[in-house]
């Protein structure tokens, strides 16, 4: 049976062995970026010495093994454990108030019948996608710093100057709000493309039968979106651990750490700020570790409740 099976892919092979050969250069990519640089995961179970040896990659081979050392030291520091509940909180909170958006504004922008209206709209809300998180901080720091157009108004309409990028009851707010208005209209593109090959037989039946506009979102459009909407929240859960590295990275400051201080952030000074590279690398396998079963139990449960999955 074998050699049945391997026969037909031989032939096959010698006959197209052109297209196999466009592979080469994505394998070698895959390879070099992807599979070499998992070697330095063993970082985290090493006391790493960049001096150990003439290059990097020796440094590492030669460091002695400190077995689970840094986990250890990690579960044990304040500032861990802080920068997990910021990741998860922050994380959450973009779920909750910004995940329902892109689907809402999908539908009401398919409502629209007016076509130029309907694009232009379209271009303004795509437009910040396309801005850097850099540019997008200066902007916001431009509006809410202590002399920006926001805090002007207020004190023009009589009220005290709030602090939004110092104060931590109202940092993560901000972050939010800056998520969602660069990232909601490029997140709709996957359901307004989803509702754009939806049965329009269905909405002609619909009409016919006296249903309201309404009536069709509610009863043709969301059930025919809910595959694409479960497959972008298993998505999304599954980055829950991110929580927007570069964008806090480039809008928070020493004064927020204790409410803005992510995982992502903390590796960051941990690795290259204190040149402790075997703690960063520990605390970021963590990481991953904690996002492969977050995608592993969010797929189940959508599979359980909903028979609908990637897997």
């Amino acid at each position: 049976m074998r050699q049945r099976n391997q026969k037909p892919f031989l032939s096959y092979f010698r006959r197209n062995y052109d297209m196999y050969l466009l592979l080469v250069p994505a394998l070698i990519f895959i390879t070099i970026f992807n599979l070499v640089p998992m070697y330095g995961i063993t970082l985290a179970f090493k006391d790493y010495n960049m001096f150990a040896a003439d290059t990097p990659f020796m440094s590492v081979f030669k460091s002695p093994w400190a077995g689970l050392k840094h986990f250890i030291d990690i579960f044990g520091k304040s500032d861990f454990k802080s920068a997990l509940a910021n990741t998860l909180i922050i994380s959450v909170m973009k779920i909750v108030f910004i995940f329902p958006i892109p689907i809402a504004f999908a539908i009401l922008l398919n409502e629209v019948r007016n076509l130029r209206f309907q694009k232009s709209l379209q271009l303004v809300v795509y437009l910040p996608h396309f801005l850097s998180w850099a540019i997008v901080a200066g902007i916001f720091v431009v509006l809410l710093g202590s002399t920006g157009a926001v805090n002007t108004m207020l004190v023009s309409l009589g009220f005290e100057k709030e602090r939004f990028l110092m104060d931590n009851s109202i940092f993560r707010q901000v972050l939010v709000f800056s998520d969602g208005w660069k990232e909601v209209g490029w997140s709709s593109i996957i359901y307004f493309a989803a509702i754009a090959g939806l049965d329009q037989e269905c909405y002609e039946a619909s009409r016919v039968d006296g249903a309201n506009r309404f009536q069709q979102m509610r009863y043709i459009t969301l059930p025919g979106l809910a595959p694409t909407i479960i497959l972008m929240l298993i998505i999304r859960v599954g980055n829950i651990m991110e929580a927007g590295f570069s964008q806090i990275l480039v809008m928070y400051n020493p004064t927020v750490y204790e409410t803005a201080d992510i995982i992502g952030t903390y590796v960051y000074r941990v690795s290259l700020g204190k040149l402790n590279f075997s703690t960063g690398t520990a605390v970021g396998l963590f990481n991953s570790l904690i996002a492969l079963f977050l995608v592993v139990s969010a797929n189940s449960v959508a599979k359980r409740m909903t028979g609908k999955s990637i897997w």
